[in-house]
Parts: C-alpha cells; structure tokens; sequence
C-alpha cells in the first residue's frame, strides 16, 4: 500500500543528514557539556555551533537563545518568566483565542496558581485579528501580550511586526510562538518585533525533545529551572547534546526550505490539492485566511462529513491528515480554533488539515485528492442512507 504522509504540521521525519549529525554524540562524544575536562569541551563546542545554526534560521544572536525540550517548554517559559518577573507592575497578559494549548493551559494555570487576568482577542471568520482590538485591550497593569506567528491548524500568518509595535507602544512586552512558521516562510526576529519567541526542532527534520526560546537582552525573567547554572542561568538542566546538535544541523539545512523556489514550490502543490478537491467535491469550505498563510497548510471542511471518519478512512489508505492539532488529538470536543471562527456545526465537525511536506510530489498530492473525493462521497452516501 502506498503512504503518503501530509500532516507535517503535526511533525516532521528527521533528515538522514541530521541523524547521521546527532550521532557521533551518542557514539564517542556523550560527555557532559557542562564539564571542564576534556569529554565536555567537544559537546559544548557542538552546543554552541548547533545554537549559532538555529540562530541564523531567525536572524537572531546566539547570547539572547536558549534551549527547552521543545515548543511546549519555550512557551510555558515565555509566559511564566516574564508574567512572574513582572508580577508587582501588573498581573493582566493579552493572547487569542487560537494561539496553541500550550499558550491557553498555561494562560488558565497562571490565573488559578498566580492570580494573573487574561484577555483572549476574538479572530474573524478568517481566523484573522483587529490590531485596534488589541490597542483598545492593553491596560496600565498589562505586562506581555503573546500571539503565534503562523497558526498550526489554520496556516494564518499573524501581522506581528503591527501587533508587537502596538504592544511596544506601551511598554509591554510581546511574546510570538513560531513553532509552526520556522521552516516553512522567512523568519526575522527584529523585524518581527518579538521579544521572545518559541521555535522547536521536530517540525523542521529534527529530532523531537528539543526547542529553544528567544530571549531579547534585557527583557525582564525569572527562570523556571534552576540548579546546575547552564544557559546563563535561564534553563539550567543537563544539556541534551545529541538533541541540540540535531536541531543546530536541522537549522542548517532548514535555509534551503525558504527559499523564494522553495516556498513557490510547496505553495504550488498546496493550491494544487485545494484546486482538485474543490473541482472534485461540492460543499467544500477553506478555513482561515486564503491571502496569508504558511506555504503548506490548507484547513478544509466538507458539509456531511465527520471529520474522524474522514482521517480514518484516509489512513485506511495510506493518506495521513489530521483534524487538527496532534497536541489534542485525543479531543472529542470541536477544534476550539474553528469554534472560534464561529463556524456553523455543518463545518466544524468536518474539518482537515493537509499540510505538505518536502517529499511530497505532485503525484502524491493528485493521489491524495482523488482519494479525498472517493472517500467524502462514500461517507455522504452513508449517512444520507443511515
């Protein structure tokens, strides 16, 4: 059976090249990197390339990165470091009702733990925000606002250079997590605006376990981890050399995936599998926003489809998708992002998230099309016999 893989917002497969990096880490050099002797010089040297690497792929210097387990961590870090560090100015934090779970559970966690208030913009039914709708929410006691880069389910791109300047205007700080723009559209730190920002190696052909957090100089922090000192102090811990090392040699090879072909490359094959499975299926929805997304991502509903049913068929036949995030795959509440597009039931109980990847082909993604159309038709004519 053939298997198409198309869920690469869910993660990536790691790179022959980047497992071939990570290794001689395991091998010869697992010494630990925070030791003076000769087995921790060689790691440390491969960290701080490795960070050098990761820096470059968000125009950032490497004194102002450190790295976290993944995503999850680096955002649970940006909220809870500057919110802490802030606490005695004020207590209110500014995010959206569509940014990822680990920004929302951590945002409903400060205010049960720390007594932090948040406020949650609203999108349009493009999943789009009202820059005023944020001036008119910052208050004198509002510390950071935080809203993603590129949404996972969606493919939104978010204006951040406009919002964080919005948020600069009145002395907050922003937070922006990245983890699903790297790699796929040109990413640059200062003109974004951020003051931190999340990015994780496993959705760019690197291994899983590692991320990292911008942290701008100066930028007010407490730490979450403490003991043992690494990272400046910032995220002290063993450092997973091998990881580290995977994500740095990802990033490298990640320049290659930004390219002005490269990006026209997968766009193409996206418009290409929207274009035949609308031509193909009548009563097909795109959710999100159309004139700015990631290259890769379309969200799709189709009227009188289960979404569940839907993905497992495609499996079934080899087709990987998902209804939305991975993170809560194991939801049988609607994808709260939709909700919060005010989508009808008809839509939000039917929506798929293809998102390509590089080995995708266009054979695969007329492969892919043709199965989606089959598959929608049959599970239409099952419920209209049910």
């Amino acid at each position: 059976m053939t298997r198409i893989y198309m869920d690469h917002n869910a993660t990536t497969p790691v790179r022959p090249e980047v497992l071939e990096a990570m290794w001689p880490w395991y091998e010869q050099g697992w010494g630990n990197a925070s030791s003076i002797h000769w087995a921790g010089r060689g790691p440390k040297d491969a960290i701080d390339d490795a960070r050098e690497a990761v820096c470059a792929l968000i125009s950032a210097k490497p004194r102002d990165l450190f790295f976290t387990s993944g995503g999850t961590e680096a955002d649970n870090t940006a909220l809870l470091g500057v919110g802490l560090a802030l606490k005695d100015r004020g207590r209110h934090i500014i995010t959206s009702e569509i940014e990822h779970k680990a920004i929302i559970d951590t945002a409903l966690g400060m205010e049960q733990l720390h007594g932090f208030e948040f406020t949650f913009l609203e999108v349009d039914s493009a999943g789009r925000h009202d820059p005023e709708e944020l001036r008119a929410a910052i208050r004198d006691d509002t510390v950071l606002v935080s809203i993603m880069l590129a949404n996972n389910e969606l493919g939104n791109v978010n204006d951040i250079p406009t919002l964080s300047a919005i948020a600069h205007e009145r002395g907050v700080v922003f937070h922006t997590d990245a983890v699903n723009a790297l790699g796929k559209i040109p990413i640059d730190v200062a003109a974004l605006g951020a003051d931190l920002m999340s990015v994780s190696a496993h959705k760019i052909y690197g291994p899983k376990g590692v991320g990292a957090l911008y942290l701008k100089r100066k930028t007010p922090f407490v730490p979450l981890l403490r003991g043992g000192g690494q990272e400046r102090k910032r995220r002290c811990g063993t450092y997973n050399t091998a990881g580290i090392v995977g994500f740095g040699h990802a990033a490298k090879l990640a320049r290659e995936y930004v390219t002005p072909e490269a990006v026209a490359r997968t766009t193409a094959l996206r418009d290409r599998l929207e274009a035949r499975i609308r031509a193909g299926v009548d009563g097909v929805e795109v959710n999100g926003d159309s004139d700015s997304r990631l290259p890769n991502t379309t969200n799709l509903s189709f009227a009188g489809v289960d979404g569940e049913g839907l993905v497992l068929n495609l499996d079934l036949k080899g087709i990987a998708t998902s209804t939305g995030s991975a993170c809560t795959s194991g939801s049988l509440d609607p994808s709260h992002v939709l909700v919060a597009l005010h989508k009808e039931p008809k839509w939000l109980e039917a929506a798929i998230r293809f998102s390509v990847g590089r080995s995708n082909t266009e054979a695969d993604i007329d492969l892919v099309a043709d199965t989606v159309i089959t598959e929608v038709g049959r599970l239409r004519e099952l419920r209209a016999s049910a």
